[in-house]
């Protein structure tokens, strides 16, 4: 069994990467198993970007296979906007509160139609430099429509917001389980489970 450091103190992503890694023979560690380590500057100009970065400076910083993501969302109206600034994009980082509430003033007046929206995932897998195994990464992303109003409970960010055609549900009325069906982050994982056991040794 290898551990693998999941970049992040975000209770619903661990959760969500955790659950996806579960069946295979990894112990799955957080920010929150290490002493003291680094913030690292999230100053990248695509979501690809911030991830390795993320990625990189936590292997090297803690010795251990090291899984970072960066997402966000993407919305048509505004030009891509809040895009990689998603989890700031109110100016506190990690409000969601205040983003949901800005999205929705900053598309005050916008027509249902021209709502359309898509989740962004990217994933980057780095290993300690000694390992000499390359850096990998992933994007995949969701397609859907930015709600006219908070709607459910589940998920965090700008999940009740987030309404996705199909399930005629926001994210925020789809439990965890449904949701990692389709989201961003879900098909994102799908790819890296299916790649892992041929970048690493899950013996050990």
């Amino acid at each position: 069994m290898i551990d693998l450091l999941v970049a992040t103190t975000n209770a619903g992503k661990f959760a969500e990467v955790s659950a996806f890694l579960a069946p295979l023979p990894i112990r799955i560690l957080s920010l929150r198993d290490l002493d003291d380590p680094p913030a690292v500057l999230e100053d990248g100009a695509t979501f690809e970007a911030n991830a390795l970065k993320k990625a990189r400076s936590l292997a090297d910083f803690s010795g251990l296979l090291t899984l970072a993501d960066d997402s966000g969302l993407e919305v048509d109206a505004l030009g891509g906007a809040p895009g990689i600034f998603s989890a700031r994009y109110c100016g506190v980082e990690g409000d969601d509160q205040e983003n949901n509430r800005k999205l929705l003033r900053e598309l005050a007046g916008v027509a249902r139609a021209d709502r359309g929206a898509r989740f962004v995932c990217a994933l980057a897998l780095c290993a300690p430099r000694a390992r000499a195994m390359a850096d990998w990464t992933v994007q995949a992303s969701c397609n859907g429509l930015i709600n006219f109003e908070l709607s459910g409970t589940q998920g965090f960010g700008y999940d009740p917001l987030f309404f996705y055609p199909p399930f005629k549900k926001t994210f925020g009325e789809i439990d965890r389980v449904t949701k990692a069906t389709v989201s961003h982050r879900g098909l994102a994982l799908k790819k890296l489970v299916a790649a892992l056991p041929k970048l690493v040794d899950l013996a050990g």
